[in-house]
């Protein structure tokens, strides 16, 4: 509330108006997001959205059982080609099933194991990185040890023995997968946290007797979710390619379960008389793969402050 004189000299008070709608001022970090955004990002934005919608949708839009084989159907090339079955757009496979059915159902199994792999995978990552870098001292230096001998491992030996000893069931494969980049997350969060833990805000909450795990969930880990989110997204295409490459090794989800590298791995036989088999599902990959690393860059670029200055 404010005074002011008005012509005969009385002092009137004035309170000042409540705004209406919404601030003017900055725009919405989602909103500065979007606008960032180049055509490409945009475009596979839109593939991102489309792709994560097939494969939701999988019951409802497949032609076709994953698993229906129809022997007098086999090997049937794609619609165009010389005896093509109108019925199977992509053709069929060696047993008759359809392609395009294995892919929608393929894309939803790989899509879930590369997901929760990398919500395991940042849960083990982001914990012992807090640990490591709030703790320090033996513990840092004990859990720096294991993240130096897990990224020296050769990853196809570790999924070997997990598979060996645990099975091929499809809880034993998100745990493989989570398993094969925590060590990635786990030093970038350590290193993180090491840059924030002598800031003034962190050292004013130390002195209000915040304990070290508080100080870490409460006042340093918010600050480094970008970061966080970032790898997770890379970490994520990367798992794609993990998945699909350990099941084309048999390592993966057991026929006649369909994957998108398990239908490659079961197809390199016929890569000479019916390449479909492998065509199709291998473009899915790369596409997938393709889409989330454009994401993930364009993430990057967008909430690092150095590289948007350039």
């Amino acid at each position: 509330m404010t005074e002011a004189a008005d012509a005969t000299g009385a002092v009137r008070r004035t309170v000042p108006r409540a705004r209406s709608g919404a601030p003017s001022g900055r725009p919405s970090a989602a909103a500065e997001m979007v606008r960032s955004m180049n055509p490409l990002v945009v475009l596979a934005a839109v593939v991102a959205v489309v792709l994560l919608a097939v494969a939701i949708l999988a019951p409802w839009i497949a032609p076709y059982e994953p698993t229906q084989q129809t022997l007098l159907a086999r090997l049937r090339p794609p619609v165009g080609l010389a005896r093509a079955d109108p019925r199977h757009l992509l053709g069929t496979d060696q047993l008759g099933r359809d392609i395009l059915a294995r892919c929608i159902y393929g894309l939803r199994l790989s899509l879930a194991l590369a997901f929760f792999g990398t919500l395991v995978g940042l849960a083990i990552g982001v914990s012992l990185g807090l640990l490591a870098g709030i703790l320090g001292g033996a513990v840092d230096t004990v859990l720096m040890a294991v993240v130096d001998v897990s990224l020296s491992l050769p990853f196809t030996l570790v999924a070997l023995f997990v598979v060996a000893v645990a099975g091929t069931d499809v809880g034993v494969l998100i745990v493989v997968l989570g398993i094969a980049y925590w060590a990635h997350s786990a030093r970038l969060v350590r290193g993180q946290v090491l840059g924030l833990r002598d800031l003034p805000y962190v050292e004013a909450a130390r002195s209000a007797g915040a304990s070290g795990w508080r100080l870490g969930v409460t006042h340093m880990l918010p600050n480094i979710v970008s970061p966080i989110l970032v790898m997770a997204t890379l970490n994520f295409s990367n798992l794609i390619l993990l998945e699909s490459a350990l099941s084309f090794l048999g390592l993966g989800v057991q026929p006649p379960t369909a994957t998108l590298g398990s239908m490659v791995g079961q197809g390199r036989d016929y890569m000479i008389s019916a390449a479909w088999i492998v065509a199709a599902p291998a473009v899915v990959i790369v596409l997938v793969a393709l889409v989330v690393m454009l994401l993930g860059d364009f993430m990057r670029d967008h909430f690092d402050v150095k590289l948007r200055e350039r």
